[in-house]
């Protein structure tokens, strides 16, 4: 099956291959700092999902000189940057403190284009105002965790706001000339694949540009860990979840980019499910199943 991948549109868009230097900004998350709850949702990890990006501890600018580095000998040298703004809330900070990590990001030479994963709850107008004077200078993704678009599921892993929210973001980055990039999670406890694919239409019917797939992985130290240790939740398996992730390419309209079929949680905390650790192997897979 045929879809509109991010390698083919970013060749398309910036004429070259474009990666990611993933950067933490010193922010946390309303759902750890008490505002909401504390601990995060039930499938984050200490980290804020940010165990792939550099210490929060060096300046943007070294953050991306890092990246550059490590990737140095594996990408042609004309290769562009997108720099990602990937740990915990993005956008749950300073205006301020905001403009200056982008104006960092976006002076470096290497770096064409920025993303920020954040929450629909955490954009208020002093922000959103922030991303709209960004925006103007260089494409700016703006990536929000949906992950289900049912409020029962999302109330019980934590997630603390509601779909409707999610639904006014979207159009309130979009005005502001932003690109919006929805993640969603197959397999959440007790959701059906109609629920899964209802997910995948309230992302589409809302207007994001972009969307990101992911099947849900048990990772030490969550809530979750605790539900699965017990036998409470069962994780899909690799052939299940790409049955879902199938019917979920079916809805998907051709302008659509699909930035992500799956993820891959951290090998030191993963639980399960451990096919997802084999990242050559889903490669693999991918290729044979859908190109």
């Amino acid at each position: 099956m045929r879809y509109n991948d991010a390698n083919t549109y970013f060749k398309n868009r910036f004429g070259h291959k474009m990666y990611k230097a993933a950067i933490s900004l010193d922010v946390t998350c309303p759902n750890r700092d008490g505002t909401k709850g504390v601990g995060g949702c039930a499938f984050c990890s200490a980290g804020g999902s940010g165990e792939f990006a550099s210490d929060r501890k060096m300046t943007v600018t070294e953050q991306i000189d890092e990246a550059v580095r490590r990737l140095a000998s594996k990408v042609p040298e004309d290769t562009g940057y997108i720099a990602y703004f990937q740990s915990f809330t993005g956008t749950y900070c300073d205006p301020m403190y905001l403009r200056k990590a982008f104006e960092q990001a976006r002076s470096h030479p290497k770096v064409e284009a920025l993303a920020i994963g954040t929450r629909p709850d955490c954009l208020p107008e002093d922000i959103l105002q922030v991303l709209k004077e960004t925006s103007s200078k260089i494409p700016l993704m703006v990536e929000l965790g949906l992950q289900t678009s049912d409020d029962k599921t999302a109330e019980s892993f934590g997630r603390g706001y509601e779909t409707h929210e999610y639904i006014k973001a979207v159009r309130d980055l979009k005005a502001i000339g932003c690109e919006v990039i929805t993640h969603v999670i197959f397999g959440l406890p007790g959701e059906s694949k109609d629920q899964m694919m209802s997910s995948v239409r309230t992302a589409v019917d809302a207007g994001t540009d972009g969307i990101k797939f992911t099947c849900l992985y048990i990772l030490k130290g969550t809530r979750y860990e605790k539900e699965w240790e017990e036998g409470r939740i069962e994780v899909l398996s690799m052939e299940e979840y790409f049955d879902i992730v199938e019917e979920a390419l079916k809805i998907l309209p051709s302008d659509v980019i699909v930035h992500r079929l799956t993820g891959d949680g951290p090998k030191s905390l993963l639980q399960d499910p451990m096919w997802t650790a084999n990242k050559r192997n889903v490669i693999n897979y991918i290729n044979k199943r859908f190109s």
